[in-house]
């Protein structure tokens, strides 16, 4: 199934960015850097939220005050390529909160994840006993982040 691609003018893509920015922002808060009206705002925004351009919202939490002081990109590459390996791995996936998101991929690795645990031991833990201890896993590759000098950056609309 092709997605459907939705037109947007500049003051969609206005709104989209700013919203990316700041969630939390009031119609009224918008419509004073858009120069429309909070109602003119609250329709536009309802619309790209129907059209599935907006997913959704969430809090950005900050992982050092969480305890999580270590972030690593973990390299996964399969032993085996079958729908009952990958369906298992990605099974696997959804179970373990510190993989906040996987990615399939192209070239020698199958999937890469991005995990953020407490300590090294926390993430030697899970390469070792969760990772490389799956049936389908071969090889496991995991660099840790010493630094991120741009964060997460919203979408360029």
């Amino acid at each position: 199934m092709q997605e459907i691609r939705i037109t947007l003018d500049s003051t969609d893509r206005a709104l989209l960015t700013e919203l990316q920015k700041d969630a939390h922002a009031t119609a009224q808060d918008l419509s004073e850097k858009l120069n429309l009206s909070a109602s003119q705002i609250g329709r536009r925004r309802q619309r790209l939220e129907e059209a599935g351009l907006i997913i959704g919202y969430r809090a950005r939490l900050d992982p050092a005050r969480l305890g999580l002081d270590v972030q690593a990109f973990v390299q996964v590459q399969l032993a085996r390529h079958g729908a009952e390996e990958g369906s298992s791995f990605t099974r696997l996936l959804s179970t373990r909160p510190e993989i906040i998101s996987a990615w399939t991929m192209t070239g020698e690795a199958d999937y890469l994840l991005r995990v953020f645990c407490a300590d090294l031991p926390a993430l030697n833990r899970l390469i070792h006993e969760v990772l490389l201890a799956h049936p389908s896993v071969s090889r496991v590759h995991s660099q840790i982040v010493m630094n991120q000098p741009k964060g997460d950056a919203p979408l360029p609309v």
